[in-house]
């Protein structure tokens, strides 16, 4: 579609779940989307071609904060985990200031998603509730084509995690299971259709004093091609979700907090912390501003 010729508008791209620069999941985001259609929204996300764009809009809610969209370059998500602490820092950098002190309330397609600012640390937003289905024994067989040079742990479960964004949650023997997967494109894809989830995600725990607690991959098919997202927020909530649902099978300091590691396939170093507060499960990570200044169109 060609685009209406625009006033200029705040653009930030920004990287997530990283202090280091270029490490972590890069985000587009657009500090004012009002006036833009939902086929405009979809064309600036397809140019950015980045996992996911943010645009900020005016809340519904009067209790919200902000409101958010967010677009992938074929498709409109309710909730994800990067582009909602993404686009809490790039608005708290451009200046706004929260309703209530330490926190934000951000508007979104799964409704009102907290995230609290926490200072030297970074934010971190407390994750959706979430629906577990484990999968079939016949979808487990094809799971298994999916992920060849890994080992699933035996007796595992995988598991359909779904907070508006779903994922095949897998638990491999090790952390180094999972980075011995290389992932299946065909596999991968008839199970996004066939089970009608984002993606499949895989985690295994390092040994003791590694440098975290859990590894985490996250794959997916989008137009016939296999991708690896760098670092994924929604899987990593469903992760916790389901470790707390397990009654955290790993013990230790687990059930009070835990660092998660992503991105190493891909030369990335996304570290994901995560903290259990009463029922509440927190996901944070730090985020830096890469790219600052004007879309225009």
């Amino acid at each position: 579609m060609e685009i209406r010729t625009q006033k200029p508008r705040k653009f930030k791209q920004v990287d997530v779940f990283s202090a280091k620069p270029l490490k972590g999941n890069p985000l587009a985001v657009i500090l004012d989307g009002e006036g833009l259609t939902d086929a405009e929204m979809s064309s600036i996300a397809r140019w950015t071609n980045l996992s996911e764009t943010a645009f900020v809009l005016k809340p519904v809610d009067p209790a919200a904060d902000y409101r958010v969209r967010i677009f992938t370059t074929d498709k409109e998500l309710p909730f994800a985990g990067h582009p909602t602490l993404g686009t809490a820092h790039a608005l708290l950098e451009a200046g706004l200031k929260p309703k209530r002190p330490g926190f934000l309330l951000q508007e979104c397609g799964v409704g009102l998603v907290r995230v609290k600012l926490q200072g030297d640390d970074g934010l971190a937003f407390a994750a959706p509730p979430v629906t577990l289905q484990p999968i079939s024994d016949e979808q487990q067989a094809l799971l298994k084509k999916a992920l060849p040079g890994g080992t699933i742990l035996p007796g595992g479960v995988p598991t359909i995690a779904d907070m508006g964004v779903s994922w095949l949650m897998v638990r491999m023997a090790d952390a180094q299971s999972c980075l011995d997967i290389a992932a299946d494109l065909a596999a991968i894809e008839l199970l996004q259709s066939v089970l009608n989830v984002n993606g499949v995600a895989v985690y295994g725990l390092h040994e003791a004093n590694g440098p975290a607690d859990y590894e985490v991959r996250a794959f997916m098919v989008e137009h016939h091609t296999l991708v690896e997202d760098p670092v994924t927020g929604s899987a990593n909530a469903c992760l916790a979700r389901i470790l707390k649902s397990a009654g955290f099978p790993d013990g230790g300091n687990t059930a009070v907090k835990y660092l998660a590691r992503q991105g190493t396939a891909l030369e990335r170093d996304g570290r994901i912390s995560v903290r259990f507060v009463d029922d509440e499960v927190w996901i944070g990570g730090e985020v830096r501003t890469l790219i600052d200044g004007t879309l225009r169109l």
